[in-house]
């Protein structure tokens, strides 16, 4: 298959078509994050802060080493994220039954109420979803599938060391 590509403005050399799309992609997610961010506002919340919600569930509790190593930031700034989920009330620390040094950080039911409202609102399309037609969104449904069911890009970047 041969890819062809264009020269992008104000660039010398040519931009594949998969940069153009992910690039496409990446710009519309940009434009609709004020959306989101009045979203996590309205609620008290901080991008960081849903970024804990999104990582925590009510049943399996997750330890503040689990949540910093996930997050890739210094243990103190993963305390930080849970101390004011606490403090809004969404989330809470358990002592682990097995290790009692150990606090297992749970949603609590405003939580995972929040989470849910938060999903729900995050769901919905942006106004320029609105510009394309029902076969239009099947196609881009499909391709999303299929890039959702590729290998993960940590995997990729670890495959392409390895070689």
């Amino acid at each position: 298959m041969v890819r062809r590509s264009t020269v992008a403005p104000g660039h010398a050399a040519p931009v594949p078509l998969a940069r153009r799309v992910w690039q496409a992609l990446f710009e519309l997610l940009l434009r609709s994050a004020p959306t989101r961010t009045a979203s996590l506002s309205r609620r008290g919340l901080t991008p960081n802060d849903s970024r804990g919600l999104f990582s925590l569930d009510p049943r399996t509790g997750r330890s503040m080493r689990a949540l910093a190593d996930e997050w890739q930031c210094d243990p103190s700034n993963a305390t930080f994220i849970v101390n004011r989920l606490e403090e809004l009330g969404l989330a809470s620390r358990q002592p682990l039954l097995t290790d009692k040094r150990v606090k297992l950080v749970v949603l609590t039911r405003k939580g995972e109420q929040t989470r849910a409202d938060l999903i729900d609102e995050f769901h919905q399309p942006p106004p320029e979803f609105d510009r394309l037609d029902r076969a239009d969104l099947h196609a881009l449904e499909r391709m999303l599938a299929k890039l959702a069911s590729a290998p993960s890009m940590g995997a990729r970047s670890r495959t392409k060391r390895q070689q």
